[in-house]
């Protein structure tokens, strides 16, 4: 009996042994699993859609915009891979589109009909869901840089004009004079615009206050989406809207939910387009509801807005969109878009084109 009670003793040590090592070997994996997983982050950009052709494009010029494109993001992605905030991340890069004279945004803007710039941008955090506006300032360096401080130090949502222009004196925001934003591209571009304007007018009087030419007049919007380590979405757009625009007009650029949304539970979109039409279909927000409460995927999504939704209604452009986990949407319905997009391994991808990834 003795020998049987010692023999189940060992027995049941070695066992304890073994689920023991069994143990402490299980927890060494899954703390080298723990240790090993890298958090998902990704930054994706666009610097306008619209009739963007190959044909029409030398050599240089789609050069120059896919540096900058590069720049811009790269800004971005250095402030996410450093555990940085997506915010941070989207107002940076968008400044660096801003800077540029290649979009239409701060220094790149186009001309009103009146032949000056009236700049509009808007931010949204997708962890809290505030957000801030800016639209029709004349004097804004960098508009995201205002719509930003709308949305951290006001309580308001969108300022316009000269009241948003006030407030930008009080946050110490840099103004500049309005002849910073002339550039003879975009300024040759109004005046074709309106001698075109004005042969067709010559022959039909009742078409005064129509545009013929709104479709061709409205790419270059910049805007970015992004994701960070703390799985927080973050999303910008500024513009300097249509050119020959009249009567202060505003299209989707600093509209929420239109023009830029974000919201940590789905996505965070940035719209480029006929603003009207984005305006009328809610884009920005339409893409993260379908995610929301569909469970549709953020490509599924986009592509159903931006082509059935926008495109049937008559409406052109296109988005730029990051999820929860990463995944990117770039969709259009126009010719091209000027679009980038870095991924958590840095993998860089830039297009401009239609079917170019």
């Amino acid at each position: 009996m003795i020998r049987k009670f010692f023999a189940v003793l060992t027995f049941s040590a070695l066992i304890s042994c073994g689920n023991n090592a069994d143990s402490t070997q299980n927890q060494t994996s899954e703390a080298t699993k723990t240790n090993t997983e890298q958090p998902t982050f990704g930054i994706v950009i666009h610097g306008g859609a619209g009739t963007i052709l190959k044909k029409n494009m030398t050599d240089s010029l789609e050069t120059a915009y896919k540096e900058i494109l590069e720049k811009a993001i790269r800004v971005g992605h250095k402030i996410l891979e450093d555990g940085g905030d997506a915010m941070d991340a989207v107002t940076a890069t968008i400044n660096v589109m801003e800077d540029s004279p290649l979009f239409n945004a701060g220094k790149g803007a186009v001309f009103t009909h009146e032949e000056t710039n009236e700049l509009d941008a808007s931010v949204m955090d997708g962890k809290t869901l505030n957000a801030g506006a800016v639209a029709g300032v004349t004097r804004i360096k960098n508009p995201i840089d205002l719509a930003r401080e709308v949305m951290d130090n006001s309580d308001h949502v969108m300022l316009a004009g000269k009241g948003a222009e006030i407030f930008a004196e009080t946050r110490g925001i840099a103004l500049v004079d309005p002849e910073y934003f002339f550039t003879e591209r975009r300024y040759n571009s109004l005046l074709r615009i309106k001698e075109q304007q004005k042969t067709q007018l010559d022959h039909d009087e009742k078409t005064a206050f129509v545009d013929p030419f709104i479709k061709d007049s409205k790419f270059g919007t910049v805007g970015c989406a992004a994701l960070d380590k703390n799985g927080n979405l973050a999303a910008g757009t500024s513009t300097g809207g249509m050119t020959n625009k009249r009567w202060n007009r505003i299209g989707d650029a600093p509209i929420i939910g239109a023009g830029t949304y974000a919201n940590n539970a789905s996505c965070a979109v940035s719209s480029t387009g006929w603003g009207e039409y984005f305006i009328r279909a809610m884009v920005a927000h339409d893409i993260s509801a379908l995610m929301e409460y569909k469970g549709m995927s953020v490509q599924d999504a986009a592509r159903t807005v931006i082509h059935d939704k926008v495109g049937g209604l008559g409406g052109d452009g296109g988005i730029v969109a990051i999820d929860k986990d990463g995944n990117v949407a770039m969709e259009f319905n126009t010719a091209g878009m000027y679009r980038a997009h870095m991924n958590a391994n840095g993998d860089l991808v830039i297009g401009i084109y239609e079917n170019q990834q």
